[in-house]
């Protein structure tokens, strides 16, 4: 039996979680206040004290170090790699402490893992499955302007973690399927799974595709060029419109998707509407994963936290459903994606180096 410690930073908290296997034995959101936060000027400098509040935890509940087998932290801006296990060794440390494809909070979990492990004997650590996963066949790549080249960013583990369970639950292998994913959270991202490989994504961050309750997705490009030079907003302004503000809170000043869906089924007719665009976009952009997997789809998954939405999966599923099956995996598990992954690893599975 192997246990496995899944760390997962995010800007204003950390979880983590600790597996037997495959079995969750304990696991914790520590919310960091502003005041706990203010001392350090970066996410790296917040190092030591996330590791600290993680083993003092772990201390409480009676977690002993010594018996970890690995420790798997959230991926983060990484050099763009295939999909996989990656043990962290200097060059991905390197990457991670400084930021050299960019700052994130999820650069500490490979960090920490390092750090836990490294005083654990026969404990190792590894990251899993970054955003930056870029698995994209070639055409994929081309946009409109060579200085502008498509970028593969998604929720990578979500999208391979439910792809497998898909998998292991129909008695079949990922790397046999073609699967479309549609993550659908704070942020969009619709991929075409060709027998294992991400071969074409949406890029969910700030790029294009659906938009969803905070992200404006995709936008007329020349009516965006205008607002840029109009003078009347700064960088950070429309920065903050793409990624933050966009999205169902620019139409209706709300991220709640279920408050959205409330109200539309209790009448409110623009509420509605808006909800039915964001999810006629992404049925949309899962239509158009037909095209690349050239109609051979063995189903469609859709997951992320509006999943739970009765009213959006239904809208989904009517417009996907004459084409191929719609299977609904809602939210997202990271952190038993994160053991999950580390345990295939322990078992056997090949580990890929950075």
């Amino acid at each position: 039996m192997f246990k496995i410690l899944s760390v997962n930073p995010g800007s204003t908290s950390t979880k983590f979680a600790v597996y037997e296997d495959e079995k969750l034995i304990s696991l914790h959101t520590i919310r960091h206040t502003a005041d706990e936060l203010k001392p350090y000027k970066t996410f790296n400098e917040q190092c030591e004290f996330r590791k600290k509040v993680i083993l003092q935890r772990l201390a409480e509940v009676g977690i002993k170090l010594d018996e970890l087998s690995a420790v798997v932290g959230r991926g983060g801006l990484v050099r763009p790699l295939e999909s996989g296990v990656y043990e962290v060794n200097d060059k991905l440390l390197y990457d991670l402490k400084y930021n050299t494809i960019g700052e994130h909070a999820s650069n500490l979990g490979g960090v920490i893992a390092h750090e836990i492990s490294s005083g654990i004997a026969s404990c190792r650590a590894f990251i899993a499955d970054p955003v930056v996963v870029d698995e994209l066949q070639d055409v994929a790549r081309i946009s409109g302007l060579p200085q502008i080249p498509r970028r593969s960013q998604f929720h990578a583990l979500n999208h391979k973690a439910v792809a497998r369970k898909y998998a292991a639950t129909h008695d079949a292998e990922y790397e046999r399927l073609n699967l479309i994913v549609a993550h659908l959270g704070g942020g969009i991202s619709v991929a075409a799974h060709r027998q294992g490989r991400v071969v074409d994504v949406n890029q969910g961050l700030d790029g294009y595709g659906p938009f969803s309750p905070e992200r404006s997705g995709t936008l007329d490009a020349g009516q965006l060029v205008k607002m840029c030079f109009s003078g009347k907003y700064s960088e950070s302004e429309i920065r903050k419109m793409l990624v933050g503000n966009g999205g169902l809170m620019a139409h209706l000043e709300t991220n709640d998707v279920q408050k959205v869906a409330d109200l539309a089924e209790n009448g409110n007719s623009q509420f509605r509407l808006i909800l039915e665009a964001m999810a006629y976009n992404v049925s949309k952009e899962i239509g158009s994963m037909f095209a690349v997997l050239r109609g051979d789809v063995d189903a469609v998954i859709l997951t992320g936290g509006i999943a739970h939405s009765r009213f959006v999966v239904d809208y989904i599923t009517k417009m996907i459903s004459p084409f191929c099956k719609v299977v609904i995996y809602p939210g997202e598990d990271e952190m038993e994606a994160l053991a999950y992954s580390g345990l295939r690893v322990l078992l056997g599975e090949k580990c890929k180096e950075y």
